[in-house]
């Protein structure tokens, strides 16, 4: 299973991105743009993410991951192909000349980090719970 390295390289990326300060920062979301051809789990990369951000500002971050098709352009008469299976050829003419021009991809595309309000009413919430 690859996607606890990568869980743990996302959490990293995303933690050097955040502010220092306040301390208290917290991260609601870690936007991601994830390639078919990654050969991902997203439901494993989530898993792994949520242990790597135990207490850390990632703590309860959503994972969100967008998830990008193959692509290909024939070589042979230049039509896009969206591949969505095994068969690597092209869609009109058969060819397996292909160039791969999307799906793999793995970019955190975005962070999202809670407004100070809403960090307060989260606190306010949790307090009241115990």
């Amino acid at each position: 299973m690859h996607e606890m390295g990568i869980a743990l390289q996302i959490a990293e990326i995303a933690k050097s991105a955040i502010p220092k300060t306040p301390a208290d920062l917290k991260v609601k979301a870690v936007n991601l743009r994830v390639g078919k051809l990654t050969a991902i789990v997203p439901d494993s990369l989530r898993f792994c993410f949520e242990i790597v951000a135990k207490d850390t500002p990632l703590a309860g971050a959503e994972l969100n991951i967008e998830e990008i098709p193959i692509v290909a352009v024939c070589k042979e008469c230049y039509t896009e192909t969206i591949i969505t299976d095994a068969d690597f050829s092209c869609e009109k003419c058969k060819s397996g000349k292909l160039d791969i021009i999307s799906g793999r991809e793995l970019t955190v595309s975005s962070i999202e980090v809670a407004d100070p309000g809403e960090m307060e009413q989260a606190q306010k919430k949790s307090k009241k719970k115990k």
